[in-house]
């Protein structure tokens, strides 16, 4: 019916990679990549994928490659990429340290802590795999993730829920950002991208894109200026519910599939989308995150940035829906 199943890549850069595939039974099955921070790279929704992946795919973990671009050599794209835990944003240096794009966690490996299974026999349908990653170095910062990725048999749900602990002796600088990544053919032209906030454009300025009077919510056809690196951005400060949720979400109404990021204001204030569409990559970024991909540099001039004191933990949860909107319609019908 469903369940988790371990293997190892063999094969092209990522060999050796350990990864998880998790399958719903509903149609919903996805590739945890236990060496990369536990991100999630494939997924899929019956024939549908759901997730871009970059020309490179997943390779090996690499836990030097955290100066400069480096980051993006190493990037794979996938349903889930996490950035930080200490910086989020490009790079840069100053008087606390050199800092590559988006920090170090996503080139780290788990150690995996339990797999649990479900058993339908015994009324249990609830799966999971749970994994501690750790950043840290002598003398220096001790951060950790401790990382629970969760589903449930007959459910198109993915739960995440992070604890970054410190487990040094002094205080440490902590960012954490949800990169998001949806592709193909769930982003095509056409397809909806929804929230509801207050927003500006990632430089300040309107682009392109990211100004009014412009649909920046419907996925264009692919364009020129988004050939090679070619992007825009914009900082989004989404509305909560009366439970402090916020929502936001994708809908394509030609295959008849939407998918949701469910998750607390409090924990994840920022929301980034970012959109990339080049041709033969042509992607849609939907990142939550405590602060914007500005940087620990600004976030501190700025006193946004998160100093966890020595044990003190802070918790995240993530949840990531998928629907079938035909199957919604003709079961209305």
């Amino acid at each position: 019916m469903g369940g988790i199943e371990t293997s190892v890549i063999d094969n092209g850069a990522g060999r050796g990679t350990r990864i998880a595939w998790i399958n719903t039974g509903t149609g919903l099955r996805f590739k945890v990549v236990i060496d990369r921070a536990m991100d999630i790279a494939d997924a899929f929704y019956n024939e549908h994928s759901l997730a871009w992946l970059s020309h490179s795919g997943i390779t090996a973990a690499q836990p030097l490659s955290d100066k400069g671009i480096d980051w993006l050599r190493t990037f794979g794209g996938g349903l889930l990429v996490t950035c930080g835990l200490s910086h989020v944003g490009g790079p840069e240096s100053d008087e606390f340290g050199e800092r590559g794009i988006h920090g170090q966690i996503s080139n780290l490996p788990a150690e995996i802590e339990s797999v649990i299974q479900p058993d339908p026999l015994s009324g249990n349908m609830d799966m999971s795999i749970t994994g501690i990653i750790k950043q840290s170095q002598a003398l220096g910062s001790r951060l950790e993730l401790r990382r629970t990725i969760s589903a449930t048999l007959g459910k198109s749900v993915i739960r995440i829920h992070d604890e970054v602990i410190n487990r040094g002796n002094t205080e440490a600088a902590h960012m954490l950002l949800y990169h998001c990544n949806f592709g193909w053919p769930l982003i095509d032209e056409g397809t909806k991208i929804v929230w509801n906030g207050t927003w500006k454009a990632r430089d300040g300025n309107p682009n392109k894109i990211f100004r009014e009077g412009n649909d920046f919510k419907t996925c264009p056809p692919p364009l020129d200026d988004h050939q090679g690196g070619g992007e825009e951005a914009a900082f989004i400060d989404l509305y909560s519910d009366k439970d402090g949720f916020c929502t936001c979400g994708l809908e394509n109404s030609g295959i008849g599939l939407s998918i949701n990021l469910k998750f607390q204001k409090k924990q994840l204030p920022c929301l980034t989308n970012w959109q990339h569409f080049g041709k033969g990559e042509y992607v849609v970024g939907l990142e939550p995150g405590t602060n914007p991909p500005i940087g620990q540099s600004q976030a501190r001039l700025q006193n946004e940035l998160i100093q966890l004191a020595p044990g003190e933990t802070k918790k995240y949860t993530l949840e990531i829906e998928v629907f079938n909107n035909k199957q919604a319609d003709q079961t209305q019908i």
